[in-house]
């Protein structure tokens, strides 16, 4: 009574024993503890991210360049390919050189988004512009043949809708290539993917061109003079060649790519480096990024040189990519 009197006088109001010592310091953070715990009973739990979530999500990143997933996008990398396309109707047998709109469209999909303009500044048949419809792109074709660029349209009239892009077929000369695209008002391309005249092969009286002949296929691009399929001399084909992708550079956004689809060539006796002269005549303005060879795994094989010398039965093509 006496304790509990005096401590009232005192003006406390206190009865706790005075000799009770304060909470040490870890005793007083797991007091605190406690007390959040109650007070966030009520309160939804928060989920805590793993070490390895947070880090994948640290490093997801937006495709910039296409829609592939990235299982698509490492195996199309691959430095070397087989490409096994469907059978070619007549009217695209006929053209001497050209290349199936199947293979196309894979590049045209890895280098672009859907909507985004395609060039191809030797359109031969459509091909490009084919594949371009069925991907979903912008795509304007330039063929120097009013022949081919007819074909061109009737194949392109043939294929199913564009589903709201566009696909232009221009007949003229590359050589004036910005010149031509500015009568559509095309000012800017994202891709350019061709495949241009091997030089003098369709010259050459090979097997395979006297069995073009019988079938009433065409063994030459044209007889126009300007065509470059018809230039005889290698020099004046490389520096033709470059002049017409130095205009296709001034037509390319910054950061496109161009794929060249070329080869090797062997002619008089000895292989003449096209391929590789190609790459090294086009860094001069473009910057060489890689290859991708195809391989013709089931392209018939002839007796070249059979019993008396070597020449080599070409079954691959080079799809050189540079980019600007």
């Amino acid at each position: 009574m006496f304790l509990a009197k005096l401590g009232r006088e005192d003006g406390e109001d206190n009865l706790r024993p005075r000799n009770k010592h304060p909470l040490d310091k870890s005793q007083q953070h797991l007091s605190i503890r406690r007390k959040v715990n109650r007070a966030s009973n009520n309160e939804a739990p928060i989920k805590l991210l793993s070490s390895n979530e947070g880090f994948r999500n640290k490093r997801r990143q937006v495709n910039k360049l296409n829609d592939l997933s990235g299982k698509e996008w490492i195996k199309f990398t691959k430095s070397w390919f087989k490409h096994s396309p469907p059978p070619r109707d007549r009217t695209k047998l006929i053209h001497p050189a050209g290349f199936p709109e199947t293979l196309v469209r894979e590049f045209i999909e890895f280098f672009t988004k859907p909507g985004m303009w395609v060039l191809d500044p030797f359109l031969g048949t459509g091909s490009t512009l084919l594949a371009a419809r069925a991907a979903g792109r912008n795509a304007i074709g330039v063929e120097i043949n009013p022949r081919y660029a007819s074909m061109a349209r009737s194949r392109l009239k043939d294929a199913p809708p564009s589903d709201g892009t566009r696909q232009l077929i221009l007949q003229g000369d590359s050589r004036d290539l910005r010149k031509i695209l500015e009568t559509d008002d095309v000012r800017e391309v994202d891709f350019c993917i061709t495949s241009p005249p091997y030089w003098n092969q369709l010259k050459r009286a090979s097997l395979r061109q006297r069995e073009r002949k019988q079938n009433g296929l065409d063994t030459n691009y044209s007889d126009d003079p300007e065509d470059i399929g018809n230039i005889s001399n290698y020099e004046e084909f490389l520096d033709v060649q470059g002049r017409i992708f130095d205009e296709v550079y001034g037509v390319m956004k910054v950061g496109g790519y161009l794929v060249v689809v070329t080869n090797n060539v062997f002619s008089e006796g000895r292989l003449y480096p096209l391929a590789f002269e190609t790459l090294t005549t086009l860094a001069k303005t473009w910057v060489p990024k890689d290859e991708r060879v195809w391989l013709h795994d089931d392209k018939r094989l002839l007796p070249l040189g059979i019993y008396n010398a070597w020449v080599g039965n070409r079954s691959h093509q080079y799809c050189l990519i540079f980019r600007k």
